[in-house]
């Protein structure tokens, strides 16, 4: 994953696994190394990011990275039937999802339609967390004096224990030294995906 994402920031990207041949040999079975729980944001791809191909990754994705039941399904899939050794989770910068979870802290927020409220809420202990640590005396948040990409921080890392929480399958995996778990961040200007949080076995040649 780093290599790749090193060959994706330097500009020379070497598209592995994306001819016909690797495509008919993909067709009946996969077989990834892992699995990535990211965000939806259209500039977060995750093959074109690591440079990765087809049947390398067993991608997740859902605005702000949240981990919900069908996430945890689908990364307990991947651990258990694809027996991946890897579980990524991605933050960026600039997320339109932390954004909008900022906002909703404000003193006169605007309403959400009910899905999108329901979908930051996850977020919203992170940009308390964040807020209160510098403003201890001021309830309501100030979106012009918070650092977002620190609140994408604290809700990457508590994506990351969530997801050992609620999921015993993948904690086990974890202390049975079966599978490592990054959190990282990406900067979009970059390119850069950066480990932030990393638990269990980590294979530096996935």
């Amino acid at each position: 994953m780093k290599r790749g994402n090193n060959r994706f920031v330097a500009g020379v990207p070497e598209h592995p696994h994306q001819d016909v041949e690797h495509r008919a040999r993909t067709h009946y079975s996969q077989s990834p190394s892992t699995a990535l729980l990211g965000c939806s944001d259209s500039r977060l791809a995750a093959e074109i990011i690591f440079d990765k191909g087809l049947g390398d990754l067993f991608v997740v994705r859902n605005a702000g990275h949240i981990v919900s039941d069908s996430v945890v399904g689908s990364l307990e899939y991947a651990v258990e039937m694809l027996k991946i050794s890897l579980i990524v989770v991605l933050a960026h910068d600039e997320c339109g999802a932390v954004a909008a979870a900022v906002s909703s802290q404000q003193k006169n927020p605007s309403l959400l339609p009910p899905k999108i409220a329901g979908q930051i809420r996850p977020i919203v202990p992170a940009v308390q967390a964040v807020w209160l640590r510098d403003n201890p005396s001021t309830p309501y948040v100030d979106p012009q004096k918070i650092d977002t990409f620190d609140v994408g921080r604290f809700h990457l890392r508590g994506c990351v224990a969530e997801l050992l929480r609620e999921s015993e399958l993948i904690s086990e995996a974890v202390a049975e030294g079966r599978l490592g778990i990054v959190g990282a961040n990406y900067r979009l200007v970059e390119g850069r995906a950066d480990a932030s949080v990393a638990i269990g076995p980590i294979n530096t040649d996935t």
